[in-house]
């Protein structure tokens, strides 16, 4: 636990730095609670974005916004996988609070270059682990603490990304590449591993696993398949049809995710603006001809410190729903489906069900509640000077990447790999 000089006189000050779903998100908590928090600043290469976020100050990067010496308190960069070193390093050098977008970064030797800095410089900083905020979460762990299970003995975790899901972000999006990006199981699970060290009080020591890029390949395209969906003689058949995927959530739900994802560079959420992106950006490309190399699913097997051993699997082809898991103990066992933990307990034979309630299980829904638990913490860590009321720090942030790091060695090599302590 680190202190800092607490603000008591006035709402943090929060600058923006990367205004995409993510940053906008976090923006949106900070306009929300205008009796704790102030919106300062945003930066962002696209107008649009920078508009949308609707702060009393713009700047065209996150450089930009360093230079300014912006009066603020803390800084969020929720900037892409890639550009996360420098602004991380950055803001904390000059004595902002940080609050990092996940994954820290696409190498180890970047994930601890920050690690290092921001440790160096004293900042209080977190990562948006945001799982660990979820009231299911702290569902799961309260039995898990418990001791009802008696001693645990193993965990099994499955993220469902959902087809389309998949399709949108991973074959079509920003991170269909890992170039791009970062291996898909660091952009989208790395918080999963850090969840299952979180509610087991473990961690994880050894990782082996496989999985690749199945189905997502020019030689399964269906027989006729054009090159877009727009101009595509079997498009209707198809279920990853950019028309099917969009234009219903155009018409029933209005301007929102993905849509406005899809529609960004043409500034029109109309259909006719949503059909001349997908004729001419990379949404509307067929899905067998993308450039696309992540994996559509993967499998881990992992041993963890005190002898747990934990599965965990991410797979594209699933609706898109909330994470599935069971965790096994001696005395009794835990099924959990993001709404409702279910325990039966060996020694009465007694079962329980327990809920958390309806709450979405995607970024667009807010993560369950966690999007919100984590910038509430923040906030208040922020104002109070104290990082104890943060649910990670430094050392368990780069625990869950180092466990993903090696579960790519592993998956590259057909090996069994040591995620080193530190």
């Amino acid at each position: 636990m680190s202190t800092h000089p607490p603000i008591t006189a006035r709402p943090v000050r929060v600058a923006v730095a990367g205004a995409g779903n993510r940053g906008r998100t976090y923006a949106d908590w900070v306009r929300a609670h205008p009796e704790r928090a102030e919106l300062v600043a945003v930066a962002d290469p696209d107008p649009a974005a920078r508009a949308a976020v609707a702060a009393p100050r713009e700047f065209g990067d996150w450089r930009a916004l360093a230079a300014a010496g912006v009066e603020a308190d803390a800084v969020v960069v929720a900037t892409q996988d890639r550009d996360h070193v420098d602004p991380v390093l950055a803001f904390a050098e000059a004595g902002y609070a940080v609050l990092a977008e996940k994954p820290l970064a696409p190498t180890e030797e970047e994930t601890r270059r920050i690690v290092e800095g921001v440790e160096r410089t004293g900042v209080l900083f977190a990562v948006c682990h945001v799982m660990r905020y979820m009231p299911y979460t702290d569902l799961v762990k309260e039995v898990v603490d418990s001791g009802v299970l008696g001693e645990l003995v193993s965990l099994d975790h499955l993220e469902p990304v959902g087809w389309w899901h998949y399709a949108h972000s991973y074959v079509r999006g920003p991170w269909r590449k890992e170039e791009l990006s970062s291996p898909m199981l660091l952009a989208k699970s790395c918080h999963d591993l850090d969840w299952i060290a979180y509610v087991t009080g473990a961690r994880i020591e050894r990782v082996t696993g496989f999985g690749g890029l199945k189905h997502f390949r020019p030689e399964n395209a269906p027989a006729g398949a054009g090159e877009r969906c727009t101009d595509c003689a079997v498009e209707a058949d198809c279920p990853y049809s950019a028309q099917k995927l969009y234009l219903p959530v155009l018409r029933e739900k209005g301007a929102v995710w993905p849509v406005t994802h899809v529609t960004g560079a043409t500034g029109r959420t109309d259909e006719a603006g949503l059909l001349r992106a997908l004729r001419t950006g990379p949404y509307g490309v067929c899905a067998y001809r993308a450039d696309n190399d992540v994996v559509d699913h993967q499998v881990l097997a992992m041993l963890l410190s005190g002898g747990v051993t934990a599965t965990f699997q991410m797979v594209a082809f699933t609706e898109q729903t909330h994470r599935q898991t069971r965790v096994f103990g001696s005395h009794g066992w835990l099924r959990g489906d993001g709404e409702s933990v279910t325990v039966q307990d060996f020694r009465t034979g007694e079962t329980t069900v327990r809920t958390v309630g309806a709450a979405g299980s995607s970024a667009a829904d807010g993560h369950g509640g966690g999007d919100a638990g984590l910038m509430d913490a923040f906030v208040r860590a922020v104002a109070t000077g104290d990082s104890g009321v943060l649910r990670s720090g430094t050392a368990a942030s780069l625990g869950s990447h180092l466990a993903a790091f090696a579960a790519e060695r592993a998956r590259h090599t057909g090996t069994v790999q040591a995620v080193p302590a530190r």
